[in-house]
């Protein structure tokens, strides 16, 4: 029987094992102090970018609040999995039921394609800005790019809802072990007994739709830019559209690479599991802990408001 026809559940929780090949104390003991100091460090360089953006009214333009959701989705996205990978890493296993299982799954991939589509909508932004300039402060004002960011998680998560109504539909009669650190469609698929061939097609389909979608739209903003720039007389305003571009382009390629890099090895048999969770983890906090970090030391105007603020506090 076809993995869609499939109805009945058959095991109401999965034990997540964590890493197969890190099993003594001293090997545990330095994967959960790297870790909880990957996780804090990501969330305090991205409060820290929300903060300096909150307290400079200057930066309160459609670019920034874009940076500013970023941050938010960048904090989002560690925290669905770093902290449970923690108390896994403590603990050496969790009994997970199957609804927070599937919860995980869900937010885990409606972040991730929120966040595609996010950096789709910057793309857009910055095509506007340096093709239409005359126009971009009345078309892209605060409030419109407001309501295209919201459109952002709708999307996101539809396309994640769609992936997990099919998984619903499956039976999990394997035993219950997810090898990964933490609940995804990959380690559903893999526990799932019957026929899942169909199932396993279309939600890589779903997947790579979501990729390439963002991609192609980001490519053909990109290409109508270059051609604008190149026209731009002002050798100081053709620097500048390039500077703000490429760090743009830089924190799309972290993000688009790890996680192609990440589909890539799930499909490569000889590749261990362990590095096989270490590279979903790399996807989920890479990118998450280097935006900011582009962002405040390739853009002027947030290192000046970030001096501004320290300013303040010492004062």
């Amino acid at each position: 029987m076809s993995g869609l026809n499939q109805t009945s559940t058959v095991v109401p929780e999965f034990l997540i094992v964590g890493f197969p090949g890190f099993r003594d104390q001293e090997s545990r003991q330095t994967l959960f102090g790297v870790f909880l100091t990957v996780y804090l460090f990501t969330l305090l360089a991205n409060m820290l970018l929300i903060a300096i953006f909150t307290s400079d009214r200057t930066l309160h333009t459609p670019m920034y609040i874009l940076v500013c959701g970023l941050a938010v989705l960048d904090i989002a996205i560690s925290t669905n999995t770093v902290p449970s990978l923690l108390v896994l890493i403590i603990v050496e296993y969790r009994i997970v039921p199957l609804a927070a299982c599937f919860t995980q799954t869900m937010f885990l991939s409606g972040l991730f394609a929120t966040e595609c589509f996010l950096l789709t909508l910057m793309a857009y932004d910055r095509y506007f800005a340096i093709c239409y300039p005359l126009h971009y402060p009345n078309v892209m004002s605060n409030s419109h790019i407001t309501k295209l960011m919201a459109y952002c998680p709708v999307f996101g998560f539809l396309s994640a809802g769609g992936s997990l109504v099919l998984v619903l539909r499956l039976s999990f009669c394997r035993p219950t072990n997810v090898i990964y650190a933490f609940c995804d469609f990959g380690s559903l698929l893999f526990l799932a007994c019957g026929n899942i061939q169909v199932t396993n097609y279309v939600v890589l389909c779903i997947a790579l739709s979501v990729l390439c979608i963002s991609l192609l739209l980001i490519f053909f903003s990109y290409l109508r830019i270059a051609n604008s720039v190149v026209n731009i007389a002002n050798k100081e305003g053709r620097m500048k559209a390039f500077y703000t571009c490429g760090t743009h382009m830089l924190v799309i390629s972290v993000f688009f690479l790890t996680a192609v890099g990440v589909m890539f090895s799930d499909r490569i048999p000889s590749v261990s599991m362990d590095i096989r969770i270490l590279g979903v983890l790399i996807r989920n906090v890479f990118p998450a802990l280097m935006n900011p970090l582009i962002y405040c030391l390739r853009t002027k105007q947030i290192r000046c408001s970030f001096v501004k603020m320290l300013r303040k506090i010492t004062n």
